[in-house]
């Protein structure tokens, strides 16, 4: 066995180190989600702290590590008697991104409880994570099944099992840890909210500190039980702490002020529901118990916040998480007192710690002047005709854009596929591990073969080769490739802003589906990839809100770099199916013959069956139609920007209609 990198060893990263402690000492505070870049120590960390955790007392011999103080009584393996146990170390488990269901869960003997009527069941990783840590590393990247089976174990302390009617039920109470890097993109509101804690960590800029990280980690590689050896005493007094302050914990006075602090800083800062202000109170009495106090102080609720809120509170689209802090003070100023039952000033504006509205933006302060547009669409300026950035309209909930076909991509929910949920469109014979079962095909293979099998009683002569596996049908995420026109006939009419707001209208809808996304902008003489296909959609509304307009109109570069992308991302991800956004007035200028080469790599897209939409983004009394000249050419179709919002009843796009490769 590996030794671990010492606990105590990390350099700096106080608020990951402090999260962590926090839950050793109360399990209740519900876990930590580390947000950060790669290379900041978040796994590092994470590993460590299962070797300071307390011993578990379990029963011997129960798979599923039950108390001997007090067993499950519906423990698979039960029941147990209450009495003494053993003692093992505390248990770190690790949930990878591509585990199956029954990895997660457990897996069922379907043959033997038809035939039989046995339950023979295989523990899961929650099984194994019962009283310890399950570690998820890429939290965000975990399909969406898996979200939905934690979301039900964490909220239920329980893990069930069924299939077909038989069902398995086992304790599953854990520390849930996750990291993520925030540039492969965002994790789901529900399981977001299930994290305790959030912690947002990066890479120190102090080159002093950057020497010891290198240092150490060197020593560590050379000689990790050396170097481990060093760390010990540090360690134990780490450990015999957190013994301490689990003691200390049922002691602790969480006084009515600082009830009233946590419950004004949870309203001042608009979080949802109530569980945000249970995470401060449990964080804030963990806090006063982990510095060795019976009282929770001022300063204890506002670490709490800064711990509890982030990622909680109410935000604007493609918003980072984070927390005002001279607001924080303001509010606990204001709801200060000397002692625990004192009440909060009457004369504090607002008189509940609301916060003062804010101004927003001023007058046209985010719309940058543009000069006249000359022929052509091309901007009349003294320099080289660019613009400066416009800002983007408010998004708006736009009709849903499908792939045609069934595909067999990432679970998701834009595009039809066959995926391991949704509705049972038919049966086959499994391929592996059986892990939904079609009770009727599975009998009505059987049925042929029992007078054979010399039945006698009431049971079903079940074989292996009777089985059949469910086929389902349900949605899949897709990669939308965004390729957007910034030239200057874009810029002319004020246009650019609409454009920006549908766009980002399109990736918060690839948000809530699922998608990765992928931009490519064109202007001037050429074209870029303004962002290679991620699943971080906030990286791309980021990317969308700096782009700059003006110059002539390259398609003809826009579409042959997007088939780029596309070539490379098959040969990386292949069964995720691609969908072109083309946000375009459908004019093409600049360079010999235009038109005719923006034609020819419209027809790459078709040739290849490449599902693709045009949004029209031409505007004025005279239309020249080229944008749906355009989706013909590619095999798509056209929308105009008001048929592309989902209220608009000047056209329906339900679906791209696009020719499949022969």
């Amino acid at each position: 066995m590996s030794t671990p990198y010492p606990f105590t060893a990390v350099v700096g990263q106080d608020d990951l180190r402090l999260a962590l402690l926090l839950n050793a000492v109360s399990p209740a505070v519900g876990g930590v989600l580390v947000r950060g870049e790669k290379g900041t120590a978040k796994s590092t960390a994470v590993r460590a702290l299962s070797a300071l955790l307390p011993a578990v007392a379990v029963v011997p011999g129960c798979r599923f590590s039950c108390d001997p103080a007090s067993p499950d009584p519906e423990c698979p393996d039960g029941p147990h008697e209450v009495g003494s146990g053993t003692e093992r170390p505390a248990r770190m488990v690790e949930l990878p991104v591509g585990a199956s269901e029954d990895r997660l869960v457990g897996a069922l003997d379907i043959e033997r409880a038809l035939a039989e009527g046995v339950k023979a069941f295989e523990p899961g990783l929650l099984a194994d994570a019962h009283r310890g840590i399950l570690y998820v590393d890429e939290v965000n990247l975990l399909h969406d099944h898996l979200v939905d089976l934690l979301l039900d174990a964490a909220a239920m302390g329980a893990s069930y099992v069924e299939r077909e009617g038989v069902s398995v039920r086992h304790a599953a109470k854990f520390l849930l840890v996750g990291t993520m890097n925030p540039e492969e993109g965002e994790l789901r509101p529900q399981l977001l909210d299930r994290f305790g804690l959030t912690v947002e960590v990066a890479a120190s800029r102090e080159p002093d500190q950057r020497v010891e990280v290198v240092r150490r980690r060197l020593a560590y590689d050379d000689d990790p039980a050396a170097f481990a050896a060093k760390w010990a005493q540090e360690e134990a007094a780490v450990r015999q702490r957190i013994v301490a302050a689990r003691e200390l914990l049922p002691q602790v006075r969480l006084g009515d002020a600082a009830l009233r602090q946590i419950a004004a800083t949870c309203a001042a800062f608009e979080v949802d529901g109530m569980r945000a202000d249970i995470v401060m109170a449990r964080t804030a009495t963990a806090l006063a118990a982990w510095a060795g106090r019976t009282d929770v102080l001022a300063e204890d609720v506002r670490q709490a916040a800064l711990l509890a809120l982030p990622h909680r509170r109410r935000r604007a689209p493609f918003d980072a998480p984070g927390l005002d802090e001279d607001k924080l003070d303001e509010t606990l100023e204001q709801y200060s007192g000397d002692d625990g039952d004192d009440e909060p000033d009457p004369d504090g504006p607002g008189g509940g710690g609301q916060p003062e509205p804010d101004s927003g933006p001023q007058g046209d302060g985010g719309e940058a002047a543009r000069p006249e547009a000359g022929e052509g669409g091309q901007p009349q300026a003294s320099g080289a005709g660019e613009q400066s950035a416009a800002r983007a309209t408010e998004p708006f909930r736009t009709k849903a854009l499908t792939v045609p076909g069934i595909g067999e991509g990432a679970a998701g929910r834009r595009s039809r596929a066959r995926t391991e949920h949704g509705r049972t469109t038919g049966a086959r014979r499994p391929q592996g591990t059986l892990t939904k079962l079609h009770l009727a095909a599975t009998v009505q293979a059987a049925a042929p073969y029992q007078r054979a099998r010399g039945r006698s009683g009431p049971g079903l002569v079940v074989r292996r080769d009777d089985l059949r596996q469910a086929v389902r049908e349900g949605r899949e995420g897709n990669l939308v490739l965004f390729v957007v026109d910034a030239s200057g006939s874009m810029a002319a009419r004020q246009r650019m802003s609409a454009v920006k707001g549908a766009v980002l209208s399109l990736l918060l809808d690839a948000y809530q589906r699922r998608d990765k996304v992928g931009l490519v902008t064109f202007r001037g003489t050429s074209a870029e990839v303004a962002l290679p296909p991620t699943s971080s959609v906030d990286a791309a509304a980021a990317r969308l809100e700096s782009l700059p307009t003006g110059g002539r109109t390259p398609l003809a570069a826009g579409l042959l770099k997007a088939h780029e992308v596309l070539r490379v991302e098959r040969l990386r991800d292949p069964a995720r199916r691609p969908l072109v956004v083309v946000v375009t007035d459908g004019r093409a200028t600049g360079g010999p013959e235009p038109v005719l080469l923006a034609s020819r790599a419209a027809g790459l897209f078709a040739a290849e069956g490449v599902a693709s939409v045009v949004v029209d983004c031409e505007s004025g009394p005279v239309r020249l139609g080229l944008a749906g000249q355009l989706a013909g050419e590619l095999g798509g179709t056209a929308v105009t920007l008001d048929e592309l919002r989902a209220d608009s009843i000047a056209g329906l796009v339900k679906g791209i209609q696009g020719r499949r490769a022969a």
